[in-house]
């Protein structure tokens, strides 16, 4: 569903500054294997655009080595690299979601990440089997605006925004693979029936307001078009940054604490099994959870929290370890696909 929109619209500019001043770590030779400079590597990346070219940027700098990045929607790639099998030309894939990583570790196409490099990160945030490592992460949360709800009225709880007194009000986006974990969590937390009826009354609650993607739900609430809805923290920063203070018209809010709607969404990467240049790709891996590459992340308008190398982020975010997200794993969270089954049931998809 993101395919032609821009991944995050504010320049990373912030990033760019960092990438000229972060001491590099890393030496060309470390890492789980030596590559040569003259290497190409071939990356997959379903992360927001000015993300992944900035870090790019500062691996190709700091290693010699070439980076080809083919951009577009992490279930896209991660289905064409299904397709594609032993013969696709990805090394690497960057993902702003665990379940494409999942998706891709259970057909078996995905190598295991270097010790070293899973170990820069807390266990819980990689997959359990070794296969991708988490790079950041971002958390779900309301956006509102103000003059249609008053934060006073806003609901504590996901489940809240089943109850008709939201029809007219509630914009959804149900085609962002961020929305997929959300219903995983519902149906996890409360049960298939319990998902079922919360989405219809969603569906119903926004009917016409529905979405294609997380940025124009946040633009429709800045707006004054829609009263709130469901997106992760990182797009309404980046709307702010975007518009400025002076044309920011909303706000966001946080659930009740371990709310199923409350829920941590991890980045991550991995190597492609059959890879021919498995030095390089795993460096490639490696730099993204290294200190100089979390580095970046962290001052960055990303707006994601980095979770390698004990890196916090700069930006003035909730900080990471005052967040109470539902206890919900990566694995829990699974490949997506019991969620695309739930939304096509209710005709979200």
């Amino acid at each position: 569903m993101r395919a032609s929109r821009s991944r995050g619209a504010a320049a990373l500019t912030g990033a760019a500054l960092v990438v000229a001043s972060v001491a590099v770590a890393v030496p060309i030779g470390a890492g789980p294997a030596a590559a040569s400079s003259s290497t190409t590597i071939t990356l997959y990346n379903g992360q927001h655009e000015q993300t992944t070219d900035t870090l790019v940027s500062a691996f190709e700098r700091q290693t010699g080595i070439t980076v080809k990045v083919r951009s577009d929607d992490e279930d896209v790639l991660a289905n064409q690299v299904a397709e594609e099998g032993s013969n696709t030309p990805a090394d690497v894939i960057y993902t702003e979601n665990s379940a494409p990583l999942e998706f891709l570790q259970e057909k078996g196409l995905l190598g295991p990440v270097a010790r070293s490099t899973l170990a820069a990160v807390p266990s819980q945030y990689n997959s359990p089997r070794g296969d991708w490592v988490g790079v950041s992460a971002r958390v779900s949360v309301l956006v509102y605006n103000p003059g249609i709800v008053p934060a006073s009225r806003l609901p504590t709880s996901i489940m809240d925004l089943a109850s008709p007194k939201w029809r007219g009000k509630l914009g959804i986006a149900p085609g962002e693979t961020d929305f997929q974990p959300l219903v995983t969590s519902i149906e996890r937390s409360r049960g298939h029936a319990a998902a079922v009826r919360w989405l219809q009354a969603i569906k119903a609650n926004a009917a016409s307001h529905t979405y294609p993607d997380n940025e124009t739900l946040t633009a429709m609430v800045n707006q004054g078009q829609v009263g709130l809805g469901v997106i992760n923290q990182y797009y309404w920063y980046r709307s702010v940054d975007e518009n400025g203070k002076a044309s920011t018209h909303s706000a966001i809010a946080y659930f009740a604490p371990r709310d199923p709607g409350y829920v941590l969404d991890v980045s991550g990467a991995a190597v492609l099994r059959s890879t021919t240049q498995r030095a390089a790709a795993q460096r490639l891996v490696a730099f993204l959870v290294s200190a100089a590459g979390e580095q970046i992340l962290a001052h960055s308008k990303s707006y994601e929290y980095p979770l390698g190398s004990g890196v916090s982020t700069a930006q003035a975010l909730r900080p990471f370890d005052t967040l109470q997200p539902t206890p919900l794993t990566v694995s829990q969270i699974g490949d997506g696909q019991g969620a695309v089954a739930l939304l096509r049931e209710v005709q979200l998809l």
